[in-house]
Order: C-alpha cells, then sequence, then structure tokens
C-alpha cells in the first residue's frame, strides 16, 4: 500500500454485515449466501461454440480448469538413519506410514479460468502459490494428484510451446543486449513461415509494447555487472514470452523487486495481453491495492489449503460476511495476507470461533475456521460450476492437442544459436587475462629453456620434460575452461528446453564448436611464441605437425571437460571431479612413470595425455637422428636414449586415430549426460 494516496486505501467497514447481525450463527446464513452473494460471485466462461473457425492471427484460446490439486514431496526425515529418533517421531506425532514419507504442499485446491482474464495466486511465503503454478505449468509432474484440463483436455508435451512461464529469478545472457535477447527469441521460436523482416517488427513492436525503446541497445548485465534495471529485466522476461503468443502465460512473483510504479506498469501492460485473448496467471505476494483491482479472480492459499477463490473485487464482501472486518483502514491484499497466516491483531473475528477449540493458537483456530468455510461455502459451487459449464468445443480441444513442429530446420536453428552463443561467451573466449597468461607462460618457459639443444643426454631429458609440460598445462586449461560451461548454463538450458526453443543436439553443437574458437587460438598463439625460443626443430613441417598434436590434446581435453561437467552438472564437484581426473593422466601420462606395474597398466591406456605425449615426441624427433657425439662412446641414434625406452619414434598414425576416438566418444557421451540431465529432468 502507497502511503499518502487516498485512492489507494480501501476504508473497510468497521462492523460486521447485516446478514451477520441478524444471526451470530453463521451456518444459519447459508441460504442467504446462495441467494445474495454467491449468486454473483461465479462469472460463466463464456465458450462460442458456433464460431469455429477463430482467429488465426491471436493466441488460440485455452479455459484452463483445476480441481482437486494435491502435490506431496518426500520427506527428508523420511530417510533419516537415527531410528530411535524416527520412531519417537512417529509415536509422538501419530503420523501414518504415508504421511510419515511424504509432506502435504497443495492440499486440495480448485478452480477455473478463461482467455481475457488475469487469476492472482496469493498467500504467504511457503503457502504453496509458486508449486501450483508449476504444476498446472506442466512443470511438476510425479507426486500430482487431481485433475488440471486445458480446453477440457490434460497436459501433453504438445502444450508446452503455447505456454510462456516467466520464473521469479530472470534467467536472461547477461552478455546480450535487450534487442538481442529478443531478436534471438523470435529467431528461434516465430514460425517459419514469417520472414525475417517480420520477426524484427514483432520484435520492435514487443520492445515498445513493454516500454523497452530506452534500454533497448543496453546489455542485461546483473550482480556486479552494470545493466539494466529489475523493472526491465523482468519485463524482458515477459517479452521473450508473449513474443510466440502464448495462450496461457503463467508469471511468478513478477512485482517482485519492483516499486509500486514500475509494478503498475507492468499489470497494465498484463492486462492489455489479457485483452488480447491470452489466459493468465500470477503470482503475487502483497500487491498495492490499485494492482489487487486490476485481477479478475483471486485464489487465496494459506498452508497449502484454499481459503478463498472468485471475484478479486469481492473477497471484502465475502470475509465481511464472515464477520472478518479490519479496524482500520488497509489495503486489501495486506488484509487477506493478515488473514492467511491468521495473525489478526489489527482485525475483528466472530468471537465463537475460539470456543470449543482445542488449539491455545489463535492463528491456527483463524486458518481452520477460513478452510472449514471455503469447503462448506465456496469450493461445492465452485465444482458445481466447472461441471455445469459448457463444454470446450471439439476444434478447440483438438487444437490443444496438436503438436507444434520444429519453427526450423536443424541447421537453421545451429546458425542462429551459433551467433548467440558466440555473443554470449565472446568476452570469455578473448579474454584478456587468458591472453596474457598465454603470453606470459610462453615467455618464462622460451627463456628458461632458451635455445635448449638435444646434443646432450641432460639436454635431450630437458626438452622432453618441456614438452610434457605443455601437455600438461593445455590439459588443464581446456578441461577447466570445459567442465564448468554447462554447470553455469544449467538454468538457461532447462528454461530453453522447457519451452521447446531448439533441439539440444543444437545446442551442444553450437557450444562445443563455439568453444574451438579459444581451444584453437590460444595454443597456436602460445606455441608461435615458445617454439622457437625453446630450440624446437626448425623444420616447417614439425613445426605444423608439433602444433596440430597440441591442438589435438586440447580438442581432446575438452570434449573430457565438456563429459565431466554434463555428467556432474554441478560447479563445485564438477572442478574436483576435473582435478582427480587430471591428477590420473597427468600420473600415467609416461613420463614420471614409464614403467607401470602390470595390475596398473590399464590406467595408462584410457589416458589421453598418455597418447598425447608419445605423439608430440614422434613428431619432434626422429629415431634415427643422431646425438649426443661428443661422449667417448661417438654418435648415438636418439632411439637408443633411455629418455625412449618405452616410445618408438617410429609412426604415429596410431595415436593420432586414438585420440580423435576419444574426441569423438567423450563429446558423445557428453550429450548424452546432457540429454539424461536435462531432457529427462521433470521438475
Amino acid at each position: 500500500m502507497e502511503t499518502g494516496r487516498e485512492d489507494e486505501i480501501v476504508d473497510m467497514p468497521m462492523s460486521p454485515p447485516v446478514g451477520s447481525i441478524i444471526n451470530n450463527d453463521f451456518c444459519h446464513h447459508k441460504d442467504f449466501m446462495s441467494q445474495t452473494y454467491l449468486q454473483n460471485k461465479y462469472s460463466e466462461i463464456d465458450i462460442d461454440t458456433e464460431d469455429s473457425n477463430f482467429d488465426q492471427n491471436r493466441p488460440l484460446p485455452i479455459f484452463l480448469k483445476f480441481e482437486d490439486v494435491e502435490y506431496k514431496v518426500r520427506n527428508s526425515q523420511a530417510g533419516s538413519g537415527n531410528i530411535v529418533k524416527s520412531m519417537v517421531s512417529k509415536i509422538t506425532t501419530h503420523l501414518t506410514v504415508e504421511e510419515d514419507r511424504y509432506k502435504k504442499i497443495l492440499k486440495g485446491i480448485t478452480g477455473s479460468i478463461g482467455p481475457g482474464e488475469i487469476l492472482a495466486l496469493m498467500g504467504p511465503s511457503g503457502s504453496g502459490k509458486t508449486t501450483l503454478l508449476r504444476v498446472i505449468g506442466g512443470r511438476l509432474v510425479d507426486n500430482v494428484k487431481g485433475k488440471v484440463t486445458y480446453n477440457d483436455v490434460r497436459f501433453s508435451p504438445a502444450l508446452k510451446r503455447r505456454i510462456g512461464f516467466v520464473t521469479q529469478e530472470d534467467v536472461l545472457f547477461p552478455q546480450l543486449t535487450v534487442e538481442e535477447t529478443l531478436v534471438f527469441s523470435a529467431l528461434l521460436r516465430l514460425p517459419g513461415s514469417m520472414s525475417k523482416q517480420q520477426k524484427y517488427a514483432k520484435v520492435d513492436t514487443t520492445i515498445k509494447e513493454l516500454g523497452l525503446e530506452r534500454c533497448r541497445h543496453t546489455k542485461i548485465a546483473g550482480g556486479y555487472l552494470k545493466g539494466i534495471s529489475g523493472g526491465e529485466r523482468k519485463r524482458t522476461c515477459i517479452g521473450s514470452e508473449i513474443l510466440v503468443d502464448p495462450s496461457l502465460l503463467l508469471l511468478d512473483e513478477p512485482t517482485s523487486g519492483l516499486d509500486s510504479s514500475s509494478a503498475n506498469k507492468l499489470l497494465l501492460t498484463l492486462q492489455g495481453l489479457a485483452k488480447a485473448g491470452r489466459t493468465i496467471i500470477t503470482t503475487i505476494h502483497q500487491p498495492s491495492s490499485r494492482i489487487f483491482h486490476m485481477f479478475d479472480k483471486l485464489l487465496l492459499i494459506s498452508e497449502g489449503y484454499p481459503v478463498y477463490y472468485g471475484k478479486a473485487k469481492e473477497t471484502m464482501e465475502y470475509f465481511s460476511f464472515l464477520r472478518f472486518t479490519p479496524q482500520i483502514p488497509m489495503n486489501p491484499a495486506e488484509f487477506l495476507l493478515d488473514l492467511a497466516t491468521g495473525q489478526v491483531n489489527d482485525i475483528s473475528v466472530p468471537p465463537d470461533i475460539f470456543q470449543d477449540q482445542e488449539s491455545s493458537d489463535p492463528s491456527k483456530v483463524v486458518i481452520e475456521y477460513l478452510q472449514l468455510k471455503y469447503k462448506s461455502l465456496l469450493e461445492p459451487k465452485e465444482k458445481e460450476q466447472n461441471h455445469r459449464v459448457a463444454s470446450t468445443p471439439e476444434h478447440l480441444q483438438l487444437a490443444i492437442q496438436v503438436k507444434m513442429e520444429w519453427t526450423s530446420s536443424w541447421l537453421d536453428q545451429f546458425m542462429i544459436l551459433s551467433r548467440r552463443t558466440y555473443k554470449a561467451r565472446r568476452k570469455e573466449y578473448f579474454d584478456k587475462l587468458r591472453l596474457v597468461q598465454a603470453l606470459g607462460i610462453a615467455l618464462v618457459l622460451g627463456l628458461l629453456w632458451w635455445k635448449s639443444s638435444i646434443n646432450t643426454e641432460a639436454g635431450l631429458r630437458d626438452q622432453v620434460g618441456l614438452a610434457f609440460y605443455i601437455c600438461i598445462f593445455w590439459t588443464s586449461s581446456c578441461i577447466f575452461a570445459a567442465v564448468y560451461v554447462f554447470p553455469f548454463e544449467e538454468y538457461y538450458l532447462v528454461k530453453e528446453n522447457k519451452a521447446d526453443m531448439y533441439r539440444l543436439s543444437v545446442y551442444y553443437a553450437c557450444s562445443t564448436l563455439c568453444d574451438m574458437v579459444a581451444t584453437v587460438f590460444y595454443p597456436t598463439f602460445f606455441m608461435l611464441i615458445l617454439y622457437f625460443m625453446a630450440g624446437f626443430n626448425r623444420a616447417v613441417a614439425s613445426f605444423f605437425l608439433t602444433l596440430l598434436t597440441i591442438l589435438l590434446i586440447a580438442i581432446t581435453s575438452q570434449g573430457a571437460g565438456e563429459m565431466f561437467g554434463a555428467a556432474i552438472m554441478s560447479v563445485k564437484r564438477a572442478g574436483t571431479a576435473a582435478t582427480l581426473l587430471l591428477m590420473l593422466f597427468l600420473l600415467t601420462g609416461g613420463y614420471y612413470v614409464q614403467h607401470i606395474p602390470k595390475f596398473m597398466r590399464w590406467l595408462k591406456y584410457i589416458s589421453f595425455m598418455y597418447y598425447g605425449f608419445r605423439l608430440l615426441l614422434k613428431v619432434q624427433y626422429s629415431g634415427d637422428q643422431l646425438y649426443d657425439c661428443g661422449s667417448k662412446g661417438g654418435c648415438r641414434t636418439l632411439q637408443s636414449s633411455p629418455t625412449f625406452d618405452s616410445v618408438n619414434l617410429k609412426g604415429g598414425l596410431k595415436e593420432v586415430w586414438i585420440l580423435l576416438a576419444m574426441a569423438l566418444i567423450f563429446r558423445l557421451l557428453a550429450y548424452l549426460c546432457l540429454r539424461v540431465r536435462i531432457v529427462g529432468r521433470k521438475n
């Protein structure tokens, strides 16, 4: 409630309505309620059964009904290892086996809403608003009871692209501008029958409707990066959903963190969207009175139970009839939240509700009383209304079941997503710190091994040590650069996958190929500096073969990092796994331990560093090359050196094929893990 604005303060009646004065026993007034209040409370959902050719330029109308919706989660204490504590808990609380295993979040919620209406889900924190929204949006499937229908048809994957879901957290790529965010969303989600010019025009119209012209070229940013405001972020999230004209738009706390003016503008925008034929449901915590009166319907939830469902403008009439009236002028939303939490300090209540009550907690008594009255007065009428209303026309029932095909081909999605991925990660690819790191380490190594020679055994051993260090450096750099990619982008990926924006295979192909820009650029830059400073073989063929070997090691390491990142999907655990993997490959790489015991020898055959290091030696040195000619024994071939006891310097194609196979297998496993984690994820 905004202070200083008389139009935002509703002066509630200080005394109960006339009906409650006649008789304090509320049960005697049930007929009165039926004839006066309840008669006008339920609005018929007008369904046009005659015109089967609805406007193709408008979203498909969705008539949503939900009845006796329940949702439960597994109780974390049910699997407790403390048996004594678990048994004591069962005895003291008298829980059944089922109640002990699960905790109910939603406890029988019924309602309906049609196109052109806005339904607000209100209640205190933890009451189940977001859970109900996710059930309606098909985001929660397991452990859900009750019936939810869309045009009298239950949820199916075909509905995914007809539902827009705006989460409470603004899931946007920080490196993209507002316009880029909406453009990429339009190119990926709008029908292929629309030209690029039409899609850009749609984006421009959406930007103007949402009042984002001023910040259209500003980066989203967030956190420590300066970017658009919270209200602009929220409107950008809504814009990316309404671009595709969803029939059902779900919003989770859209006004959270916004000032009163921004929240009011946002609700006006939602009103306009509803008038265009959309069905809109939003959770909201404590709106101003002006915003409160913008809602068509209201569902008030307390501890998972509904305590009111009906027209928003008639809430005060209902609770006044129940003899709950504010003693001071207050915002209707504030009044309702006080009732939902049982806090009635500034509210007059019927004195008889505290009689013959076992509970000594007045707030619990109030909540139970409101739940009981809802069950006896409102719920039967709503269920009767849902059953009495005309069935949705057959053409709408059929239309809602038609699975929408991909809006563009695999190749088109790849081209669009590649541009977006490159723009979103460009700053990471060409980071100054990474460039300074590659340059600095190359110079330090070049100075330490300045003009190194293989004329002596000691010099040869030093140069081979440098080759192994190069393998270690680029293996670790590429693994740690890749292992965090999917855990960091999990939220974006889950959100876009649930909206069917693109094929998951397209995302993975774009991600791994775009990341190869950095995987190829930095090792090349590094080797151009170090190779000639360190005195490696100056033959042109040796240089390019050495560079290709380093790039092959880097690409294989990138694949291994992606595999572990996709399999674990946790920043902390993925980093730990990558460290263990690196240490294992380092020890079995063939430099520190050349003669591994037979029972541990299998480890080196799964180490790509082992094959990469052997290949690097083969392209850099020739077995017939002479060295150590100044020794007493005269010149010897490199192959006879103790350094190459376990390495045959001839050949090399075997290692190339093994590394290529590993790079491919790692990426295939990474994609499969990603598919299990993202596509197989139901919640």
